[in-house]
């Protein structure tokens, strides 16, 4: 069966990353394959993850590239290269801009540690979501995964799943929760949903 050519940028632990390796190793992304993994940062452990799992990796930095627009045009370069269908952005710390995210239109997903449109856009990443959450005093959070173009957190809704807050969260056992129950589920289940659209639409 044709499958998918899934691309993963990363910049951190690679959590989410691991949940989609888990969840192809299961059988829960039989319309998609990973066939790379992308890091702007050469010491993130994701890349450890990708190379545990025999996926293909690489690593791109601005520095390396001159800037934010050689940046985008080398990885653009590669993702043709290696012929990517999807793209997932996984704790990838890098806003991508709007001639980027034009090309690879309806081919780009991103997990967001929250219930989009609430605690999201630009500043909003990693604790800094789950600690405005609890400041706000909201009793449900979640995670969102949805599409991406040039606006930060602005695209289409694909999936989303709440997530109860408890008396006594931190932001760091709120992170772990949302994570466990929510992004980790969705992440896979968003790609498999995404690759089969991608293909239905090569097959015209």
């Amino acid at each position: 069966m044709k499958k998918a050519r899934i691309a993963v940028l990363v910049s951190g632990g690679g959590t989410n990353l691991q949940a989609l390796i888990d969840a192809e190793k299961a059988g829960k992304l039989p319309h998609g394959v990973l066939a790379l993994v992308v890091s702007n940062r050469a010491d993130a452990y994701a890349l450890v993850r990708a190379n545990n799992a025999g996926i293909e990796s690489a690593v791109l930095t601005r520095k390396d590239c001159g800037g934010q627009a050689g940046f985008e045009e080398r990885l653009a370069a590669l993702l043709e290269e290696k012929q990517i269908d999807l793209i997932i952005l996984a704790g990838f710390m890098s806003i991508l801009g709007a001639d980027f995210t034009g090309r690879f239109a309806g081919r780009i997903i991103n997990i967001h540690p929250s219930l989009i449109p609430s605690f999201c856009g630009k500043g909003f990443y990693g604790l800094k979501v789950h600690e405005a959450a609890l400041n706000y005093g909201v009793k449900v959070t979640g995670a969102t995964v949805h599409y991406v173009n040039e606006i930060p957190d602005g695209g289409q809704i694909i999936l989303q799943k709440p997530v109860m807050i408890r008396p006594g969260d931190t932001p760091e056992l709120l992170q772990r929760r949302v994570m466990e129950q929510a992004e980790w589920k969705l992440l896979p289940r968003a790609a498999e949903l995404v690759c089969r659209k991608i293909l239905k639409e090569k097959e015209g």
